[in-house]
């Protein structure tokens, strides 16, 4: 199928959420049983961790990490939120510079001023969310970032999604003092589709959309290492505990550019494959073999497929062997971790 799906359904009653493009499995968010990313609780701070630069914070789901804290006393109450998931063995990471994100807008408390986002490059449209802001907005302290579905919005429902993140931010704000206690919860699949998702795109929310529509045959499919790529060539995607290997291969072709072809094949769908993984943190590829001085057309093939994809990814750069090194923000749990 042509065009863009948003497919709203469960599986093995988890909800979750598939994004649909051209027939293929863009994107899948599954709930889990861990605490979701955003959820704000009021913590108690433990003792700060010599040389680990944080300190562990009491919450309502068990122990958290606090990085980068200074000047906090043990005991202290503390406002923090959920920024990722916790591996095996290790605490929730967590952060104080709270954000209240919603469609449009997104709620900073503790970083002053108003922003649009730079993809809206109308200036008519940016006058009129600035307008849009300042109004909402009046005397407040705290800052505002407008989206970029801002520009496909209607005013009032930006005005109206802005002052409800605002009010959000104001109670849990004023909230600190107490025991320890969830303050807010993060958003599920369906409402991380509605808000992160905005492209137009066809809305199925009947029970067993999933099986209708190919999508748990195309899940089965992404939990596979193997994927088969343009040209003959394909790669692996395999997680082992300290990083994720990515082995690029040429498949049946062996002529002279068939390395740069594989590679050039392999990055442009990268950023897709490790969405649908759930796969983050240290990231080597072993690519196909390339001539050196083909290296800096795919860093620039690299930078471009990336360049789109929600979630943070660092190009690390290259290792004595040849190998190339990414570092990827953990903001999703595993796929197989999700569904065992």
């Amino acid at each position: 199928m042509i065009g863009r799906q948003i497919i709203l359904d469960h599986i093995d009653g988890r909800e979750a959420a598939a994004l649909v493009v051209d027939g293929k499995l863009d994107d899948i968010l599954i709930d889990s049983d861990q605490p979701r990313v955003g959820t704000i609780y009021r913590a108690v701070a433990e003792r700060p961790m010599k040389g680990q630069g944080g300190l562990f914070v009491k919450t309502p789901d068990g122990k958290a990490f606090l990085r980068q804290v200074k000047g906090i006393a043990p005991g202290e109450r503390l406002l923090v939120q959920v920024t990722g998931y916790a591996e095996d063995g290790k605490a929730l990471p967590v952060t104080q510079k709270l954000l209240f994100k919603s469609r449009y807008a997104i709620v900073t408390p503790d970083a002053p001023g108003l922003n649009i986002s730079r993809r809206i490059k109308d200036d008519d449209i940016r006058d009129m969310l600035m307008g849009i802001a300042h109004d909402v907005m009046g005397e407040t302290e705290m800052g505002l970032i407008l989206r970029s579905s801002c520009a496909e919005g209607e005013a009032e429902e930006i005005a109206e999604d802005i002052a409800d993140m605002v009010d959000l931010a104001a109670n849990v704000i004023a909230d600190r003092d107490g025991d320890l206690e969830t303050l807010t919860e993060g958003y599920g699949p369906h409402q991380l589709a509605w808000r992160e998702w905005i492209d137009p795109a066809e809305i199925v929310t009947d029970p067993g959309g999933f099986e209708r529509h190919g999508v748990l045959d195309m899940i089965d499919a992404a939990r596979q290492p193997h994927v088969q790529l343009s040209g003959g060539a394909f790669m692996y995607v395999e997680p082992t505990r300290a990083l994720v290997a990515v082995d690029v291969n040429t498949g049946s072709d062996t002529s002279p550019a068939a390395g740069m072809k594989a590679n050039i094949a392999a990055v442009k769908d990268l950023p897709r494959q490790l969405r649908l993984r759930g796969l983050g943190g240290q990231i080597t590829l072993d690519l196909a073999p390339m001539p050196k001085k083909d290296r800096r057309a795919f860093e620039m093939s690299l930078r471009s497929a990336f360049k789109t994809d929600p979630i943070e990814t660092v190009q690390a750069g290259w290792t004595p062997l040849g190998h190339f090194e990414l570092q990827r923000k953990r903001d999703r749990l595993p796929l197989a971790e999700v569904l065992k």
